[in-house]
Formats: structure tokens, sequence, C-alpha cells
């Protein structure tokens, strides 16, 4: 016979996520709707008014995320008012790092937890069914969370692995290692077997996952120490595997042999994250990068002599304290110099508890929209030309999804540029060659190319 209590406790059968940040937080996402799924059987819903439990996976890495977050609580506050039972969570660096200050300023936030904790979802929302209590747990577990993780499904043509979390590197920018904590390698068979699932769901791409995934550091099946080249290479002996790609890198971790493997794996995509946040020396030790600009630009020189056709992207941050109209021609003859493909480009903005935060903000909000256009104009240009250089050629695209546009596929080339083109649904996971015939702003127009008869 049910108790009174659990007559009263509401049912919950719809889960709705709201996700900030990189792919790594998305990959958190779906592990989360994973876990969900599982425990309860909640079905995944497109809008937070049609959702039992309500979860913001947050990201604090760029200028304003706690505003964001706050912004978001603000409309959901209207959805708890009209349904008490309705539970809201807020995941991620900004729960993190905010913690109990998310309830005090919203209090009708049910759940603050961390990266490292997203694993007892469940038993914290049964607590909060069954109690009625508000929840935080943003402790850094020594315990492995994928232990207690639903095993990832593909869900398209690519997949992702999260191979390792947290950052040692403490750049004086940034706040992930006191969101993420330090680094952690997860075991070599975990990641093997993960991949092997992904590709039995039908993924033919994979991206390894990290902070700072080229110090990947984990036990192998000899009970040795693996490097991140090593793995790449057991990767890409899996069965049914096509392509393989990773992201975000550090330059420190850049080693000869992980240079010399885009030439010699031929699943390993010509395309590179790279990031780089200044071409001024000054502005480097600021920062504490552990790397000079001409480190930096023989990493570049190694990998074009291996892969000459590698794309390449990076990210820059304008305006960091101190930064000089000189610091400033610094990173732009940097850009210049490599020619990237394509960048992420922001203004300098203090993270809460990092080094940095305590140094004076004196650039100018003025000085530093002028250099962000500045370096923005300069990508813009970088890209068109990158995007340009693909027209007459004929390119391998795998098909990933119909396109806007009726008749419409949409896929990508090894060097992760869009292309569109006219085909069929039934070419999805195929790679197909397609003749470019037009660059816009983003993409690239093309015309798949038939067999002979």
């Amino acid at each position: 016979m049910l108790t009174d209590t659990q007559r009263n406790r509401p049912s919950i059968d719809t889960l709705y996520i709201k996700t900030y940040g990189c792919q790594m937080n998305e990959y958190d996402s779906s592990r989360m709707a994973e876990l969900m799924q599982r425990t309860y059987g909640l079905r995944l819903v497109g809008s937070p008014e049609e959702a039992d439990v309500i979860l913001m996976n947050t990201c604090s890495v760029r200028e304003k995320a706690e505003e964001k977050v706050y912004s978001e609580l603000g409309r959901w506050r209207k959805l708890k008012e009209r349904r008490p039972d309705i539970i809201i969570g807020v995941g991620g660096c900004v729960g993190q790092q905010e913690g109990e200050r998310i309830q005090r300023r919203a209090p009708y936030v049910d759940i603050v937890f961390g990266p490292q904790t997203y694993h007892k979802l469940p038993e914290m929302i049964n607590r909060i069914r069954r109690e009625r209590v508000r929840l935080t747990n943003i402790e850094m577990p020594e315990i492995e969370k994928f232990d207690h993780l639903p095993k990832p499904h593909a869900k398209g043509v690519s997949g992702f692995v999260t191979i390792m979390e947290g950052c040692d590197k403490f750049c004086t920018f940034c706040v992930v290692p006191y969101t993420r904590g330090a680094e952690i390698s997860r075991p070599v068979v975990d990641v093997l077997s993960e991949c092997r699932q992904l590709l039995r769901d039908g993924a033919v791409e994979i991206t390894l996952l990290g902070q700072n995934v080229n110090g990947y550091r984990g036990e192998g099946p000899d009970g040795e120490e693996w490097d991140f080249t090593m793995l790449l290479y057991a990767v890409a002996e899996l069965e049914g595997l096509r392509r393989l790609r990773f992201t975000t890198s550090h330059p420190m971790e850049m080693t000869p042999e992980l240079a010399a493997a885009f030439g010699e794996i031929p699943q390993l995509m010509p395309y590179l994250h790279l990031p780089v946040q200044t071409g001024s020396d000054r502005l480097l030790r600021a920062m504490h990068r552990g790397h000079d600009r001409a480190t930096y630009l023989r990493i570049i020189d190694e990998l074009r002599a291996h892969c000459p056709d590698i794309a390449l992207s990076s990210d820059f941050i304008v305006g960091f304290p101190g930064e000089t109209d000189e610091d400033f021609a610094q990173t732009m003859d940097l850009v210049r110099r490599v020619g990237f493909d394509s960048a992420f480009c922001f203004k300098y903005s203090p993270r809460p508890g990092t080094p940095a935060a305590t140094s004076e903000d004196n650039v100018p909000d003025e000085v530093k929209d002028a250099r962000l256009q500045e370096l923005l104009g300069c990508m813009r240009e970088l890209t068109s030309a990158a995007l340009a250089r693909q027209v007459g050629k004929t390119v391998d695209v795998l098909v990933e999804r119909k396109g806007r546009q009726p008749g419409d596929m949409e896929g990508r080339t090894p060097d992760f540029k869009i292309v569109h083109f006219r085909g069929q649904p039934r070419q999805v996971g195929q790679i197909m060659p397609v003749r470019i015939t037009a660059a816009y702003g983003q993409s690239l127009r093309g015309e798949l190319v038939l067999a002979e008869p």
C-alpha cells in the first residue's frame, strides 16, 4: 500500500535541458538526458513549458555567463509559480562557481550541481521529491563519474567521447581549473569501449573531447601510461571508423609524434583547433601560457610539414590587462602569418577567482571594441579566402543531415567545412565526392559527382 508521501509525490515524465558552452557541455547534457531517461523513463521535450524537470547546463568561460543564467532563470520562475512541483536545476561550471549563491538569488531553484556530480542527479531528484528540500552538490569527487553513467549512444553519423576532464595549466584568465578541477584521464579500455558502442550505433566519425585533450595520460590495457598519440592510433584501428577528430588542444602538449600522426593516420582529419590567445610574448607570459610565439609558429610549421592542407583554427583574447598597441599588432601579425581558416575572438572579461581578475582591467572598452572589430575583419578575409580555395575542387563530404532547402543535403569536408548539395536522405552516413561550385560567408555549395556509368 502506498504511503501518504508516495501518493502526494508528483509524477515526472518529461525533461528539458538548456545547454550553454562547448562540445563538452553538449556531451555532458546528452549523458544527463540518457541517465534521466534510464532512471525515470523521461521523455525529452523541446521547451521548458512542457517539462516536469528543467535543467540548465552552464559555461562560465566567457563574459556575462552568470547574467545569462539568471536571465534564463527569471523566465523559468514564472513556470515555477504556475507549477510548484516542477524541478529546476542549474549545473555545469556556473553551478560549480556560484554554488548556493544561485539558490539565494533564485530561491525557486531546487538543485545546483557541478560538472563532476551530474551522475548523482537521480539520487538528488529522489530526495527533492521525497523531502521537498533544495540541494547543492559542487563536490569534485575523485571517483570516476563515468563509471556511474549509462553508455553513450550515437544519434547521428558523428559521436563524441570525453577522454579526460579538467586542466592543470592554470592560465591566468581561465576559470576551468577551478570549475572542472585537475586533469583526470579515463582508462584506455573505457574510451575504446565507448567508441565501439558509438560505431555499433551507426556513427562513422568520432570526436575525442577534453579541456586539454592532447594532455591525455590514461592507464593503458597493459597497465602502463598511454599518451594522447598512442590513444589516437588505437581508436583509428576500430572497425567502422571513417573519420577521427579531437578538441580542444594546448600548444604545450603538441608533441612531434602528435604532429606526425596527422600524416600517418588516414582517419585523422586535417583540422586542428589550437588556441594561442595572443601573439605577444609579453602577454603570453602574463597569461601563463607556457609557450612563446616562436614555439607556436614552429608547431604550425611542423604540422604543415606532415599535413600541408591542414586547416587551423584558434582562440584570441583582445584587451587583456596591459595590452598595448604593439601587443595587439603582434597578435595581428601572428594571425596573418599562420593564415587561420577560422577563429573564436573575444574581448577580455575578468572571470571571478582567476589571477588575472586581480589585475586592473585597464584597456578601455572602446579600445577593446576597435581591436576586436579589426581582428574579426581580418578573420573574415582569411575565412573567405580559405573557402574560396575550395571552389573547383572535388572533396569527400561526410553526409550528416538534410539541408534547410528542399532537396538539399548537408555535410562536412575533411577540414571541417560545411557543404550544401542536392542529394538524397539515404546518403546520410556516406562519404560522397562533391565538386565545390561556390563559396559563401561560412559554407560551401557543391554538386554530387556521380560515378561513370
